[in-house]
């Protein structure tokens, strides 16, 4: 069982950044598909960041610019770095780690989440 822990959240203003962690248990966790995600109050969930197994990332075209995913594999952590952060923005952000099958990711395994809160 994979257990991730995201940290980082916060509240900011707009213009304000952040940097998110996710810390993976799972020693092998870089043959993962591993991404961000986000979900703001009466809103599905989407996919704000997010990496192949073959480390190709991927961003979706409202933070395409302002956000920035990345890892420690020493520490076994991934970051999503917020910058220039818009009310809009304001969400439980998660991460989440996954297989994958027939090139897409198949998450299997998601943290409880940390607040992101931006005012104008």
């Amino acid at each position: 069982q994979v257990q991730l822990v995201e940290s980082g959240g916060g509240s900011v203003q707009t213009g304000g950044s952040l940097k998110l962690s996710c810390s993976v248990s799972e020693p092998s966790w870089s043959t993962y598909c591993m991404g961000w995600f986000r979900q703001a109050p009466g809103k599905e969930r989407e996919a704000v960041a997010w990496r192949d197994s073959d480390g190709e990332r991927h961003y979706r075209d409202s933070v395409r610019g302002r956000f920035v995913i990345s890892e420690d594999s020493t520490k076994k952590i991934m970051y999503l770095e917020l910058n220039n952060l818009r009310p809009d923005d304001t969400a439980i952000y998660s991460c989440a780690a996954g297989t994958e099958e027939s090139w897409v990711c198949k998450y299997k395994y998601r943290g409880q989440g940390t607040q992101v809160t931006v005012s104008s």
